[in-house]
């Protein structure tokens, strides 16, 4: 069993007009979600073995406040397609992943793309706002039979607003 947990990027910051959307970073909620939802992870032993993040500055800042409220002691890897990637991409990075040592991954990314992912594993329509980690039990033994007919068990889904 692989565990698979998607975590959309905490609340972007909209206050500089003039920075692109990549280089939005964090506002003062996503920077209050994001370290709770690291502890959370932390709380309920899935530290990951592996962090895979979009660049996007807000991605890369939650991938970063997460990994060190919960524990996780690794480099981070950054994948330049997260941004505004579909279901298929973020597949095709987790079906390269080394199995050894890596049997839960937590990905950073944005929606839509990481919304019809969760949709597409666990065959259910669920809303993942900003800050919230959805927890997938996957029935492989290996990343490389991660695809789309593999249906995950929707272990839990946490939303920022749901955690004290």
């Amino acid at each position: 069993m692989k565990n698979l947990l998607l975590m959309r990027h905490a609340k972007s910051s909209f206050e500089d007009d003039k920075a692109s959307d990549f280089e939005r970073g964090l506002n003062k909620r996503g920077e209050k979600d994001a370290p709770r939802m690291g502890k959370l992870l932390k709380e309920k032993d899935l530290v990951p073995n592996l962090i895979l993040s979009s660049k996007a500055v807000r991605t890369a800042k939650t991938a970063e406040i997460v990994a060190e409220k919960s524990g996780y002691k690794k480099e981070i890897n950054y994948v330049e397609g997260f941004y505004l990637g579909e279901p298929d991409v973020y597949l095709e990075a987790l079906r390269g992943l080394d199995d050894k040592g890596t049997d839960t991954v937590l990905v950073v990314g944005h929606n839509p793309g990481l919304e019809t992912l969760l949709q597409v594993l666990t065959d259910h329509v669920e809303s993942l706002p900003t800050g919230a980690i959805a927890y997938l039990e996957l029935p492989i033994r290996s990343w490389k039979a991660l695809t789309i007919d593999v249906i995950a068990d929707l272990k839990k889904l946490w939303r920022p607003r749901d955690i004290k």
